[in-house]
């Protein structure tokens, strides 16, 4: 009997200090070991990660990359056309014109673009550049590669394409030139491979990396005018 006495005692005094673990862990502040991490939650959100800052050493090695623009890979040069018709018919020069010029499919051919009178066609295939600082500046040595390729109307010679190379910053022109490249073509059933460098391209040293460097052919350029024949002679004084 003493036994079952003692054991009694002892099963009590266990739910006894269970109970007051119990209210203790009820008790216990919200970082405690009882909470499971079911306490009050940090509301302060962390800060948003900050921008990259462009270092110093980044900027020294920037060098701008070259692109081309839509429509200036190419090139073409076509052979004009015949006399222009007088005012009086011109209306029905017109229309026999176009309709001389109409495609198998029945679309018009521009005559100002028939391709059966190319000359030459010119292509750009590749661009590079190579950079430099110094005094504040950056100079920039932009190269083109491209090809010709002769037309219907070719002869040999020597042709003149206009290539412009520019610098940009945003809406900001830095640099802007237009060069009249001229090539020797010698054999009009084959490509001919050029290569353009302009090597005096100097803008003021960027202080961040947005910088937009352009090459390619500007078929709006100015071109050398044509000699425009002999002047006409001045009608000598009526005499009487």
């Amino acid at each position: 009997m003493a036994f079952h006495s003692v054991n009694r005692r002892f099963v009590a005094g266990l739910a006894l200090a269970g109970f007051m673990l119990a209210a203790a862990g009820c008790q216990s502040s919200d970082n405690g070991i009882l909470s499971f991490g079911l306490g009050k939650k940090d509301t302060q959100a962390p800060p948003p990660p900050q921008d990259p800052k462009v270092l110093s050493s980044q900027l020294q090695a920037y060098c701008p990359k070259v692109t081309l623009r839509d429509g200036t890979a190419y090139f073409n040069i076509y052979a004009k056309g015949g006399a222009k018709p007088k005012k009086k018919d011109a209306a029905q020069a017109a229309e026999a014109a176009a309709a001389a010029q109409a495609a198998p499919d029945g679309t018009l051919v521009d005559p100002d673009r028939d391709p059966a009178k190319i000359i030459y066609q010119a292509s750009i295939t590749d661009v590079t550049r190579d950079c430099s600082r110094g005094n504040g500046q950056l100079s920039m040595k932009i190269a083109v590669a491209g090809r010709v390729v002769p037309g219907p109307m070719f002869a040999p010679g020597t042709i003149t394409m206009p290539i412009r190379v520019a610098v940009m910053h945003g809406t900001d022109v830095l640099y802007s030139q237009i060069h009249q490249y001229q090539v020797q073509i010698t054999d009009p059933s084959a490509a001919t491979q050029f290569v353009f460098t302009d090597p005096n391209v100097i803008v003021p040293e960027p202080t961040a990396k947005d910088y937009q460097a352009f090459a390619g052919y500007d078929e709006n350029a100015p071109k050398a005018a044509a000699d425009k024949g002999k002047r006409k002679k001045k009608s000598a004084p009526a005499t009487n």
